[in-house]
């Protein structure tokens, strides 16, 4: 019976490994994808290796990963061992309720602890950044230390130290030359697990952190919102240098206990410890070097400081270090991931200089007198932007805003599946068709969706009329439940790009960069109308350089900073010369129709804010959502 059992032991094993492991290997393989796509092998290549080190940004998440995670294993290490034998040698019912108080943070989800950090934080006024998130990550660290290190402490004689001083030692000597090396084996587990948590935080320092600073975690989730292989990239480099460290600390003791004694086994473990420490700080090296080598002469807005809030990858590959290399400014980029979550902080006083709300957005910021008007005399690109995308119904007279991106909402479908004569016969109403039953995408945005379905329905998407939003949550009741239609996020494009449904609802941004992709690829837009969106750069009221903020508009408005922004995005840029030239011969989107939006049909609309309607679509689109779960 044994001898039958290994074999599928071994088989269990080899599995479990494979589950562990083949992501891990599949994410490395494409780090050296030629192509764009997460999922389409093209060739190898090192582009994305050469864009992460060329991205300021990324460089500073690893700088902030590793540099946290080295302070506050060290910091944590120390407190939490010095913690431990001080509660090793005080009454047993002190020491039982700390060890309560000590399990309680291991044990409580890490939203509430990250919740409750940010209430402090706020609660005190400290600005957050760097020390909040070193301060949280130190605090999350000390209990695991200490539960490590208290098994060894239980494990001692306790008459050990009393015999160190009875032969002399001070009692600094017997905790230093006595205690802990007896208990080292202890530290370094407790060091190691400290190290391990920073790395792989994500859900505290995400609330915990502000000012732009980000670790890399932080880094991969901004970028996972669109298709970007430099999270392929920076993941490798994370895991090689964890790796050098896993190496170092499990070959060094094998190595040195050839040239040791045996009972000196336990020192040699401890100075395992070093070359960990020094091969995480060789990579944290290597990206401060990268970070911070180069120098300038005097430009500008030399030394000052512009703090962006936009949506994440949201910019070009170029444009903020050109920026800051013509006007000697340093910018600070934070991202968001809804206008709502954009909202919040604006309405809380967190201070930035540029915001880029949507257009329903822009209009509410107007309304509770969040902007302050621009000062066009510091403005010379009005004259370039297309004519189409100025003057919406939200900012008639672009008092307020200038337009970054535009586009609109439309259909992207596999050409092999969905004829044309069909979209154009069923419109929006081809997501009901059950021919296409299982073989269809939903973008997870309640104001796209209930938009499609209101204009299938022939009424306006911004009705105030209870009836007819009724009638558009029951279309997409019957389009979840019947269609087994899935609703995604950004996931949607290169999903379309490898042609795995025949149809979804998209941003024509989006699907210009799926047709790019794809040549079976189409996009169509219904004669019923659709969502003309605009995001737009605005300038808060509390906004503390509002100089620089002016400057930089110009700057991504011109056809340079316009051109990088859009071709590396993919969304249309609001410069004409940017438009035309992108979809003209020899563009990144020639013959590509979904890059040009459709300008000037009555039956298009903007989004007007509503809050009334929107807290009631938004409590609809949430029992759509559960009818789509359980239906799929």
């Amino acid at each position: 019976m044994k001898k039958s059992r290994r074999p599928i032991g071994r088989l269990l094993m080899v599995l479990m490994i494979v589950f562990f492991y083949l992501p891990i290997v599949y994410m490395i393989v494409f780090s050296f994808n030629d192509g764009k796509s997460l999922t389409n092998f093209t060739g190898f290549s090192l582009r994305w290796y050469q864009h992460m080190l060329e991205t300021g940004g990324m460089l500073e998440a690893l700088y902030t990963t590793f540099s946290i995670a080295l302070l506050a294993s060290l910091i944590s290490t120390v407190v939490g061992t010095f913690s431990a034998i001080g509660l090793s040698k005080s009454k047993k019912l002190v020491r039982d309720i700390m060890e309560q108080v000590d399990n309680l943070p291991m044990m409580n989800p890490d939203i509430v602890t990250a919740i409750g950090f940010m209430l402090l934080f706020i609660t005190f006024r400290v600005n957050k950044g760097y020390m909040t998130m070193l301060l949280a990550h130190i605090a999350f660290c000390i209990p695991y230390v200490i539960l490590s290190v208290m098994p060894k402490i239980r494990s001692l004689d306790p008459d050990i130290a009393d015999a160190a001083m009875d032969l002399g030692a001070t009692p600094w000597q017997a905790l230093i030359k006595v205690i802990i090396p007896q208990i080292m084996p202890g530290i370094i587990s407790g060091a190691l697990i400290a190290f391990t948590m920073s790395v792989d935080d994500f859900i505290i320092s995400y609330f915990v952190t502000g000012g732009g600073v980000k670790n890399l975690s932080i880094m991969v989730y901004t970028m996972s919102r669109r298709v970007n292989p430099s999270i392929n990239a920076a993941s490798t480099l994370m895991i090689l240098i964890i790796a050098i460290v896993l190496v170092t600390i499990n070959m060094l003791p094998l190595l040195t206990a050839k040239r040791q004694k045996r009972e000196e086994g336990g020192r040699g473990l401890s100075r395992a410890f070093v070359p960990a420490v020094l091969a995480c700080a060789c990579g944290a090296g290597l990206v401060i070097f990268f970070r911070f080598g180069g120098a300038g002469g005097e430009r500008p807005f030399e030394g000052e400081v512009l703090h962006i809030y936009n949506w994440g990858e949201y910019t070009g590959e170029n444009i903020i270090g050109d920026f800051e290399e013509y006007t000697g400014a340093k910018v600070v980029m934070e991202n968001f991931e809804s206008n709502e979550q954009m909202y919040i902080k604006v309405a809380n006083g967190e201070a930035y200089d540029i915001l880029v709300p949507s257009d329903y957005m822009i209009q509410r910021l107007i309304s509770e007198d969040y902007l302050q008007k621009l000062d066009h005399t510091k403005l010379d690109c009005m004259d370039k932007l297309a004519d189409a995308v100025k003057g919406l119904p939200y900012d008639p007279e672009n008092e307020y805003s200038v337009p970054y991106f535009w586009g609109t909402v439309g259909i992207v479908y596999d050409k092999t599946k969905v004829d044309i004569e069909s979209l154009e016969r069923e419109g929006f109403h081809i997501f009901l068709n059950e021919k296409y039953r299982g073989d269809i995408y939903l973008y997870d945005s309640e104001r796209d969706c209930f938009m499609m379905a209101l204009k299938a329905l022939g009424y306006s998407m911004n009705t105030e009329n209870p009836e007819e939003i009724n009638e558009a949550y029951e279309w997409l009741l019957q389009c979840v439940q019947t269609m087994r239609a899935e609703i995604v996020t950004d996931e949607i494009i290169d999903n379309m790009a490898q042609g795995r449904r025949a149809l979804g609802l998209i941003y024509s941004g989006d699907a210009a960069y799926v047709m790019s992709e794809n040549e079976n690829m189409g996009f169509y837009l219904p004669q019923s109308g659709t969502n003309l969106w605009s995001d737009a750069m605005v300038i808060p009221k509390n906004a503390k350089n509002p100089l620089l903020a002016h400057e930089f508009i110009n700057f991504a408005s011109e056809f340079d900073g316009a051109y990088d922004n859009s071709s590396y995005v993919g969304y249309t840029s609001a410069n004409r010369e940017v438009m035309e030239v992108l979809s003209g011969a020899g563009g990144d989107f020639e013959g590509i129709d979904a890059y040009i939006p459709r300008s000037g049909y009555e039956l298009d609309e903007v989004f007007v804010y509503n809050d009334k309607i929107r807290k009631e679509i938004s409590n609809l689109w949430s029992r759509v959502k559960i009818a789509a779960s359980n239906a799929n």
